[in-house]
């Protein structure tokens, strides 16, 4: 069975809780148009509208992620790695981070933890993203530009990174070159 791209699983979801696409868009405050190429296109600008969407839904985010029932512990071999999600800044940008689930199995958790490759962004600004939580990132290759409210934080192999998510910021490729870190989210309930 092919995995269920995020867009069709956000539908499926709504359907269920029989919520029209604009009832979604008024409990998140997202515009109707983001929902609509959500769902028809299973893109999202970032983590903090995805978090909207899933609270709007009564959701944990890493529903969104889950394709099997809970494991305790849980072991991700790097050879196991299934890309999760793609961020794209838009449907005509290329990808900005591909994001790999290291928690995908394990249904009862608090935490989020990624493996994300950045690329450089081709696309102009960064938008900031802002959201419930904290979050915390260590560089495993290359450089990372963390844009932290009005500070630009400039990351290299081995640095990291905690803050809090309510601050608006934006994670992504420092330069020209990729980078790939590894991060935790943590979103309260």
């Amino acid at each position: 069975m092919s995995k269920e791209k995020l867009g069709a699983r956000v539908k499926r979801f709504r359907e269920t809780n029989e919520m029209t696409r604009e009832q979604l868009a008024q409990r998140t405050g997202l515009g109707l148009d983001f929902i609509t190429s959500l769902e028809e296109d299973s893109i999202y600008p970032s983590l903090g509208p995805l978090l909207k969407v899933a609270r709007g839904l009564g959701v944990r985010m890493g529903t969104f992620l889950d394709d099997e029932l809970g494991q305790d512990p849980l072991v991700v071999r790097k050879a196991d790695r299934a890309e999760g999600l793609s961020m794209l800044r838009g449907k005509d940008c290329p990808v900005d981070m591909k994001f790999y689930s290291l928690g995908q199995g394990k249904t009862d958790r608090s935490m989020e933890p990624f493996f994300i490759d950045m690329m450089p962004t081709s696309c102009g600004d960064h938008k900031l993203s802002s959201h419930e939580g904290e979050e915390f990132i260590v560089v495993q290759e290359g450089a990372v530009e963390v844009i932290y409210g009005g500070e630009t934080i400039i990351l290299h192999k081995g640095d990291s990174i905690y803050l809090n998510s309510i601050v608006p910021h934006h994670v992504g490729a420092s330069g020209n070159a990729p980078a790939s870190i590894y991060a935790v989210l943590y979103f309260p309930e």
